[in-house]
C-alpha cells in the first residue's frame, strides 16, 4: 500500500550532507522550540504533531544504520511523493531486516511512513534513543526531553591561572560558585554537569560550558607556559652590570644583570611561569629596555658628553649591535 513520503531533511531544516552533529543541533533547536509542555492548551494539538515529525526524523537521521536504508532509496525519496517500499524492508512484505518488534508500550507516535520502512521494530532497533522518546502512545502523548546545554565566557585574572581559585557568578536567575582548579588557560572549557537550561517533562537537566578567557595584563604577557615582562634599565646598569628588584607576577626578586647586556636581551628566571599540566611550572622572561634619563642634570650631561668623546663609535651613523 501506497503511503505519504516523509523527508525527514527537510522536517530538520538540514542537507542530506547533514553532519550527525548538525542533525543534532537542528533537532534539540526545533525540540524545545515546538515541544507541547511549552504551549498552551489551544495550540498543543499542533506542536505536538510537529513535535512528532522532529522527534521522527531525528529517530531515522541519527541513526546511522537508519540513515543508510532512508538515504538507500535514492530518487524514490521526493517531495509529496506516495511511496511503496521495495521487498525487503520492513513492512512490505518481505523480510524484516533484523529489526525486533517492540512491545506497545515502547512504541510511540510514529507515522505509517516510518511502520512501512522500519516496521513497529523500527524504534527498539534505533537503541538508546528510542528508549529515551518511546514513553508516549497515540492515545496520549507525553514527553521528556533533556535541557539544552550552556556556554558562556568567564573572565579570569593572571592571578587564577598562576594559583587558580574560585568564582562565584549569575546566570539569570542562579547563583552558581566555581572552581578555577589551577593551570588553566585562555580557552579553556570547564564542564559544570547539569547546570544547563531545566529538562521538560521529567528530562534531565543540560550542562553548563564555561570557556575561560584571560583579562589582558598590561604588565605580563603569556606565551604558552611562560611569561614576559618589559625589565627596564639605565645604561650604565646595563653596561657595567648590577643586581636589580624585579617584580613578578610571584612577588619581588633580585636579578643578576651581566654586564654588556643589550636592549632586547631576555634574561630567564627559572620555574617562574604558569603551572603545567603535567607538573612544574613554565619560565618567566624579563625583555631588558635601556633607557636614558629624561631630564639629565649638569653632570649627568657631562659624563654623556666624556662618553661620547671616548667612544670610538663615529659620531654621524647609528649604534650597531
Amino acid at each position: 500500500m501506497a503511503v505519504k513520503f516523509r523527508d525527514y531533511y527537510e522536517v530538520l531544516g538540514v542537507p542530506r550532507t547533514a553532519s550527525a552533529e548538525d542533525i543534532k543541533k537542528a533537532y534539540r533547536k526545533l525540540a524545545r522550540k515546538h515541544h507541547p509542555d511549552l504551549h498552551p492548551p489551544e495550540s498543543r494539538a499542533n506542536a505536538t504533531e510537529r513535535f512528532q515529525q522532529i522527534n521522527e526524523a531525528h529517530e531515522v537521521l541519527s541513526d546511522p544504520e537508519k540513515r543508510a536504508k532512508y538515504d538507500a532509496l535514492g530518487e524514490n525519496w521526493r517531495g509529496g511523493m506516495d511511496f511503496t517500499p521495495p521487498g525487503g524492508f520492513p513492512g512490505a512484505g518481505g523480510d524484516a531486516g533484523g529489526w525486533r518488534t517492540a512491545a506497545p508500550e515502547d512504541f510511540g507516535s510514529f507515522s505509517d511512513f516510518f511502520e512501512s520502512l522500519f516496521g513497529r521494530g523500527g524504534m527498539a532497533g534505533g537503541g538508546a534513543s528510542g528508549a529515551r522518546r518511546g514513553r508516549g502512545t497515540r492515545g496520549g502523548v507525553r514527553f521528556a526531553m533533556p535541557g539544552s546545554d550552556v556556554e558562556a565566557e568567564l573572565g579570569i585574572t593572571l592571578d587564577e591561572l598562576l594559583h587558580g581559585g574560585k568564582r562565584r557568578i549569575t546566570l539569570g536567575e542562579r547563583t552558581l560558585d566555581v572552581t578555577i582548579p589551577v593551570g588553566v588557560r585562555d580557552g579553556t572549557v570547564l564542564r559544570l554537569s547539569g547546570q544547563g537550561e531545566p529538562g521538560i517533562g521529567g528530562g534531565p537537566a543540560g550542562d553548563l560550558y564555561l570557556r575561560m578567557r584571560l583579562i589582558p595584563d598590561s604588565n605580563v604577557r603569556v606565551s604558552g607556559d611562560d611569561l614576559e615582562i618589559d625589565l627596564p634599565l639605565w645604561p650604565w646598569q646595563a653596561l657595567l652590570g648590577a643586581e636589580v628588584r624585579v617584580e613578578t607576577p610571584d612577588g619581588a626578586v633580585k636579578l643578576k644583570i651581566p654586564a654588556a647586556t643589550q636592549s632586547g636581551r631576555k634574561l630567564r628566571l627559572r620555574e617562574r611561569g604558569l603551572p603545567r599540566a603535567g607538573g612544574g611550572r613554565g619560565d618567566l622572561h624579563a625583555a631588558v629596555r635601556i633607557l636614558i634619563p629624561p631630564h639629565p642634570n649638569a653632570e649627568e650631561r657631562q659624563a654623556y658628553e666624556a662618553l661620547q668623546k671616548a667612544s670610538h663609535a663615529p659620531p654621524d651613523r647609528p649604534a650597531e649591535p
